[in-house]
């Protein structure tokens, strides 16, 4: 009888919440507008915030909404994307200004070295809070493929000690901006053509002996560019690449070779 009672009791409470279960679902439900799963899918579900939103979920509720005008936000999706969401909301298509990730830094195996033996954690935000991590310059890429681990579509991979984008298959989704711990991937637009492989803010004396590649902001491009496209900031030479027509002149006066075009420095990756 015991175990009646407690079966009798246990299926009483069931059923108790069961019903208080619907009535919630009945009069507590947030209205869904129905355009939101329309919108919804038309954006990949990559969730990376390219957008300016948490995910894809909150800038389809921002468009059904109005909060957001914008179509084009988002930089994954490219104009495909654009294209779908301009047909669902009833809106002019608005074009996708596409992004590829590079990474600033030239330090690979060859022109710099380590200032310690490192034997934490195998990852890059790990390293960093050591020190800023166990290579000479404290600036430069890690090498523990933090970016590589969380880019979708295995467009990063690790040669000679030095995280590579392969252009072709990232989407600018920026995920590998924002785990780097040193901050020295940048979204560039995918039109880009002329890059700085250096991120060493330091004088031009202190980064050449740490790296080989890095830039020691001579201004020797900034003086050279014809469209005033590259001004050196905090002794690190940088590309206004709305400004900058690929003329290739800054590259050519370099004296450490850290300005090159995007292709050729995608092109020594390992593939």
């Amino acid at each position: 009888m015991d175990i009646l009672n407690a079966v009798w009791v246990l299926g009483a409470i069931s059923a108790v919440c069961a019903v208080l279960l619907v009535l919630a679902d009945k009069f507590m439900q947030v209205p869904v507008d129905e355009k939101f799963p329309i919108v919804r899918d038309c954006l990949p579900g990559a969730n990376c915030g390219a957008c300016g939103y948490a995910g894809c979920d909150g800038y389809a509720s921002a468009l059904v909404s109005g909060e957001e005008t914008r179509i084009n936000k988002c930089v994954p999706g490219a104009d495909g994307v654009a294209m779908a969401l301009s047909q669902a909301l009833g809106v002019e298509f608005e074009d996708v200004e596409e992004q590829v990730a590079f990474v600033c830094c030239g330090g690979d195996c060859n022109s710099t070295s380590d200032k310690m033996a490192y034997q934490g954690i195998s990852t890059c935000a790990a390293a960093k809070s050591m020190y800023g991590g166990k290579g000479a310059c404290s600036f430069g890429c890690l090498g523990f493929g933090d970016c590589a681990s969380v880019c979708p579509q295995e467009a990063i991979c690790l040669f000679d000690g030095l995280a590579r984008v392969d252009a072709s298959k990232c989407i600018g989704c920026g995920l590998c901006a924002k785990t780097c711990p040193s901050g020295i991937i940048a979204m560039l637009p995918a039109v880009s053509e002329l890059v700085v492989r250096c991120s060493n803010r330091e004088k031009g004396a202190a980064t050449r002996k740490e790296c080989s590649n890095g830039c020691i902001g001579c201004h020797k491009c900034e003086k050279e560019c014809p469209e005033g496209a590259i001004t050196v900031v905090d002794n690190l030479a940088r590309i206004d690449q709305a400004k900058c027509t690929a003329c290739g002149r800054c590259a050519q006066v370099c004296p450490v070779g850290c300005i090159d075009t995007r292709n050729a420095v995608l092109s020594k990756k390992a593939v």
